[in-house]
């Protein structure tokens, strides 16, 4: 039995030896560089692949099937002049006895140099297209698929099961590749370079240290990105569940979109894809952007459909203005500097490949807090949805500030000053003339490119809004753009104790847009409106003022010089401030009566019970036929224009003392009974910041109105002459003479 032993085990030995002098010899002796021109036929013919290798190759059999190429390039052999990918060095090793069990056990895969080149021309073919087709296939492409194919899967089908392919491979190494991509048709431009990857043991099942680093660019825009990734794969093909663990990404970004700017970022999270229940989840995710530091989790489902996305984030209070900045988005001219300093958000997640939502979102923004949901319905149209409520928005913190005025704005300025100082006194100064100087400015205003193409639905309710220096509560806004046609459908709240609403559309699908208006003030103190505005208080009293309004251009020159519509107007229990009617009509009286005053005037006002009227306004210029002040023991009548455009006005204003003969502000105008009911005549004339301190007596017409007292003084010294001794008739022809 020994020497049987001893036998079975030198033959054992003795074919090892042959083994080993075979492969030694097959190694040694087999050179497969002299076969390059048959493996390029084969693969050319079997996988659609023109193989062209430049460098050596080398090769080990036993025990490690093992390959190495030097300086290869790959071509699809639809376009074999055209190499999609070039390597400098490629070496892998597979063991060669577990391969009989279905196992693939390689060492170390180490590819060194890829350079990656994939384009498309302009009709759309890829230059990889054809590749993993045999040349059978290649021949026939186009060509309706064959009753083969059903055959083939009950072919397999039949199979017994076989045992699944097991992988194991020491580690991978990819060094200095670089992959990129083309489109003729579109001219954009991706690409990664110096990508260096490398991983420790990848077997299923267990942790695989990956490492990943890269440099990242595009076209259109011009963008350039460092990244490094790291963390552990897991995988599971039978159960086909995919996990990174403790997944780190880090790296800088700069480029166009930037301005110039740096954008340091990192993600990390726990990443998992199960196709099997064909969800996605990103979890314990946390992320930066310069200074913004953010939590959350991400899920995605149906992901073999159109999957849906789901999840939570919270970004951690920053400073909104300096990361704007950081990231080369130039910020416009804001009045508070200080603005944009705070910002945080809570918010879920939900949203589409083609639509995002920030739902139960509370957004705090500086001394603001807002609740509700801001949505991208459409990536493509950019359609947003906004419905927010909010505690309170200084709006004019935002908005640009005050600025310097233009040439004809100063030239404006300039003239209604000289008129105001020649307008002092209590009515003596001469009349002030027109003003001359054009008000507004002729800037373009609206960017209607952008209007155009603007998609959006928004909502918003504030408890205290301020916007133009109006503080308004219980602010409400509904609005909808789509198709250049905008339409402000909403805008109400409480101003100064009354009421404001608004609504107006505007119509840019033209090259002159056009806008309408329709405005409602109920019971708002106008001196407070002036005031807001900076201007100065001509008029006190309560506002109620009905507008409907429509304008076209793109300037306020122009929507002024094309001004058309109506407006209603009553201002309740007012004050007309420094100018002093009673004064006024004190100095007509007296010049009638041909006596000098002798007082200063009691007062500097003249309060009103009423002031109303109606414009009709025409390419700018307003007219008012029927104004009407009602003054205790005063009736004002009126008619004149105001004229926008210079903002001037011109009217001719009556006054009729209503029978309360009451003690006048001077001696030398005491009024009589022929002074009760004779409209006395006012001329107002100049720049409408000085309201009735434009108002001066009318020599004019005051004449006329003298000329008809003195004939009703005639008439009755007639009617005492002649008493009983004439006839009726005779009396009224000759009082009649004296009233031509």
């Amino acid at each position: 039995m020994k020497s049987l032993g001893k036998i079975l085990g030198l033959v054992i030995l003795g074919l090892l030896l042959i083994l080993v002098a075979a492969g030694f010899a097959l190694t040694h002796l087999f050179d497969p560089n002299d076969y390059k021109d048959e493996i390029r036929d084969l693969a050319r013919n079997n996988a659609g692949l023109e193989l062209d290798i430049k460098g050596d190759i080398g090769w080990s059999l036993f025990p490690w099937l093992g390959l190495e190429l030097h300086d290869t390039t790959l071509a699809s052999a639809q376009t074999p002049g055209q190499p999609f990918a070039d390597l400098r060095m490629l070496g892998l090793s597979v063991r060669v006895m577990p391969l009989l069990s279905r196992e693939v056990q390689m060492s170390d895969i180490t590819v060194n140099g890829l350079n990656l080149t994939l384009s498309r021309d302009e009709q759309g073919r890829g230059n990889w297209e054809g590749v993993g087709q045999p040349a059978g296939r290649r021949e026939q492409a186009g060509e309706p698929p064959k009753a083969a194919e059903p055959q083939t899967e009950q072919r397999e089908e039949a199979s017994p099961a076989r045992k699944p392919l097991t992988l194991d491979i020491d580690s991978l190494t990819v060094s200095d590749a670089r992959v990129t991509y083309s489109d003729a048709k579109t001219g954009q431009q991706y690409s990664a370079e110096s990508i260096e990857l490398t991983t420790g043991a990848i077997r299923e099942g267990s942790s695989i240290p990956v490492k990943l680093n890269a440099f990242f660019g595009s076209n259109q825009p011009v963008m350039r990105a460092r990244t490094e990734l790291q963390g552990a794969l897991r995988f599971d093909n039978q159960l086909k569940r995919y996990q990174f663990e403790d997944m780190r990404l880090s790296g800088e970004a700069s480029g166009e979109p930037l301005q110039g700017q740096t954008l340091t970022f990192s993600a990390q999270g726990q990443l998992l894809v199960d196709l099997a229940a064909q969800i996605a989840e990103w979890n314990s995710l946390k992320f930066t952007a310069n200074q913004l530091r953010g939590l959350g989790e991400l899920k995605a489902r149906d992901l073999d459909k159109e999957p849906k996305i789901s999840g939570a984030m919270t970004v951690a209070q920053f400073n909104l203005r300096e990361f704007l900045q950081g990231t080369g988005q130039q910020l416009p001219a804001m009045a508070d500097g200080n603005a944009l300093n705070r910002a945080e958000l809570v918010s879920r997640l939900s949203g589409t490949a083609n639509s995002l939502a920030l739902e139960e979102l509370t957004l705090k923004l500086d001394d603001s807090t807002f609740t509700g949901r801001i949505a991208i319905s459409d990536f493509a149209r950019q359609a947003l949805r906004v419905d927010l409520k909010g505690d309170r928005l200084n709006l004019d913190r935002y908005l640009p500030p005050p600025s310097k005025d233009e040439p004809a704005g100063a030239a404006r300025k300039s003239e209604v000053k000289n008129t105001q100082a020649a307008a002092v006194g209590s009515g003596s100064t001469p009349l002030p003339n027109a003003p001359t100087q054009q008000a507004w400015s002729e800037a373009s205003v609206l960017p209607l490119d952008q209007l155009r193409k603007l998609d959006s639905e928004v909502s918003l309710a504030i408890g205290s809004l301020t916007a133009m220096q109006l503080p308004l509560e219980g602010f409400n806004l509904k609005a909808r753009a789509r198709n250049g046609q905008l339409n402000l459908q909403e805008l109400r709240g409480g101003l100064y104790g009354g009421r404001l609403d608004s609504s107006a559309s505007l119509d840019v699908r033209q090259a002159q847009p056009l806008l309408t208006l329709q405005n409602r003030f109920n019971g708002v103190p106008i001196e407070r409106l002036l005031e807001s505005q900076g201007e100065e208080v001509v008029v006190k009293g309560l506002l109620n003022l009905d507008a409907d309004l429509r304008t076209q251009g793109n300037s306020q020159k122009a929507w002024v010089d094309n001004l058309n519509g109506k407006v209603g107007f009553i201002i309740d229990n007012g004050v007309l401030v420094d100018a002093n009617l009673e004064q006024q009509l004190c100095r007509a009286i007296a010049t009638l009566n041909r006596k000098p005053l002798s007082s200063e005037p009691r007062s500097k006002d003249t309060p009103f019970r009423e002031l109303k009227g109606n414009l009709t306004l025409r390419n700018g210029v307003a007219s008012n036929p029927d104004l009407k002040a009602s003054i205790p023991g005063l009736t004002v009548n009126g008619n004149g224009d105001v004229d926008l455009r210079v903002l001037g006005m011109d009217y001719r204003v009556g006054i009729v003392i209503e029978g309360d003969k009451g003690a006048m502000p001077d001696p030398a105008c005491q009024v009589n009974e022929r002074y009760v009911g004779i409209e006395w005549p006012l001329r107002c004339r100049g720049p409408l910041e000085l309201g009735a301190k434009a108002c001066r007596f009318d020599n004019d017409a005051l004449g006329k109105v003298a000329a008809r007292l003195a004939g009703e003084k005639l008439n009755e010294k007639i009617e005492e002459k002649l008493g009983d001794k004439v006839s009726p008739e005779l009396k009224d022809a000759l009082k009649g003479l004296f009233k031509r």
